[in-house]
């Protein structure tokens, strides 16, 4: 899976390769401290998929559950004309511990050109004491969650 510079809105990398993570806290909602400037309003949704890539640092606790969302605005702070284009809702708390990965699939604006600036906003339920996240947009996701059954003997 690749990772682009340009793409982290949560959180960061260092040219070492360590991973920082935002902290999202208390009980409004926490948008990402960075965005993607696509240079002029436009749809990301058509074409091949792109996904927010959120994975949990710190285990999150206070809350029982969180909201993420792929925004879009016409500002790089996402505060003016915001826009959801793609949310997983209520998340619950349990599946929010630390190594967590939520991927959030961004939907075309049918007949829309869409926004300039592309982010993420977090909106808990509840009031959040400790959580943090890492997230980008790519094309694909790491899904290693899942476990198939061995024993088989190919022949």
């Amino acid at each position: 899976m690749y990772q682009d510079a340009n793409l982290i809105v949560s959180g960061g990398i260092s040219a070492a390769g360590a991973v920082t993570f935002q902290t999202v806290t208390g009980s409004s909602a926490v948008l990402s401290p960075n965005s993607v400037d696509l240079s002029q309003p436009r749809d990301m949704g058509p074409g091949e998929d792109l996904y927010l890539r959120v994975e949990v640092g710190t285990a999150f606790t206070g809350l029982t559950a969180l909201d993420i969302e792929a925004i879009t605005a016409d500002d790089a702070a996402l505060t003016t004309n915001v826009v959801s284009v793609g949310a997983v809702k209520g998340v619950p708390v349990a599946n929010l511990g630390a190594g967590a990965r939520v991927a959030v699939d961004i939907s075309p604006l049918i007949g829309s050109k869409g926004k300039r600036y592309l982010g993420a906003r977090y909106t808990p339920a509840g009031t959040g004491t400790a959580g943090t996240v890492f997230a980008d947009f790519g094309i694909d996701y790491q899904d290693t969650g899942k476990n198939y059954p061995g024993g088989f003997t190919l022949i």
